[in-house]
């Protein structure tokens, strides 16, 4: 939900990153034996559309099975690894294929708080510093009760690259990892001339270290929109069928909260909305007025 644009930049970037050095390697040194879980959970930051349906196809991550530390002074073209899997110039960095159920997920529904376990594996020990997220060609908007294809953008590639500085992991429990991603829709889709094309945007989160907020919206029929704001954050929601609605992944601060109506209603703000990690800002019952 966080606004950036950096992870669409890197993929652009890793097109044309083909003749770089992988890496500046200083010393490396093996952890030795040993594995741990990593889970990947998958959620939403929603759109104004009825359905959003996105194919994967697979899902990888780059490992520094370094010994910690052994790393900060060194400079890896991340983008450049992204685009050449099989590069081995650096024994310290593993590739591992992610266990995924390929295909094509409607990602609307995981919003207001809801995700779902998408990846989880027992990789080598060390920091994941790079997910490699490769998507098929079967994706479709559904707006308005109209379906639309949903064409990857052509100066794109087929997939997003996510660099980690390798502390981003929840450990909740003993070697036992988890990282949230969220699909951002509204900045992942872009409509042209009447047509749909995709520039996947993901932003990476854990619930311990972001702040959250809830509410709700009466009525129903106010098919509202929700914008929580403030000079560096923004993020987006659409109420439930029971008008609820929650944004995760949330920067320490405070903000706007903007509720724009439809079919007669007035807008709203709310000002002065208070959050802090890793607790859940309430905003309570929203009722529009005409």
């Amino acid at each position: 939900m966080k606004k950036t644009t950096q992870f669409v930049a890197a993929s652009l970037i890793a097109i044309v990153s083909l003749v770089a050095v992988a890496c500046n390697k200083s010393t490396s040194v093996e952890n030795g034996p040993g594995i741990q879980e990593v889970n990947f959970m998958l959620t939403d930051g929603p759109g104004s559309y009825d359905n959003v349906f996105i194919d994967i196809k697979s899902l990888q991550i780059v490992i520094d099975t370094a010994r910690e530390g052994s790393r900060k002074r060194d400079t890896c073209n991340w983008d450049h690894i992204a685009a050449n899997r099989n590069s081995r110039k650096d024994s310290g960095l593993v590739w591992t294929t992610m266990p995924i159920k390929a295909g094509v997920y409607d990602i609307l529904k995981f919003r207001n708080g809801l995700d779902t376990l998408f990846a989880s594996a027992n990789v080598p020990k060390g920091s994941v510093r790079l997910v490699r997220i490769e998507f098929g060609t079967n994706n479709s908007v559904v707006k308005d009760s109209v379906s639309y294809p949903l064409n990857l953008a052509s100066n794109m590639p087929a997939y997003i690259t996510l660099k980690l500085n390798g502390r981003e992991f929840e450990e909740f429990a003993s070697r036992r990892h988890r990282l949230w991603l969220d699909f951002d829709v509204s900045r992942s889709i872009i409509e042209a001339n009447g047509r749909f094309y995709l520039m996947p945007v993901m932003h990476t989160f854990v619930e311990k270290n972001t702040a959250s907020v809830a509410g709700k919206v009466k009525p129903k029929d106010a098919k509202a929109v929700i914008t929580l704001f403030n000079n560096t954050d923004t993020a987006y929601a659409l109420p439930n069928r029971e008008g609820e609605f929650k944004m995760r992944g949330l920067k320490d601060g405070t903000y706007k909260l903007y509720v724009k109506a439809s079919n007669g209603y007035k807008d709203t703000t709310i000002n002065n909305v208070v959050v802090a990690q890793p607790k859940t800002t309430s905003v309570g019952v929203i009722e529009l007025k005409k």
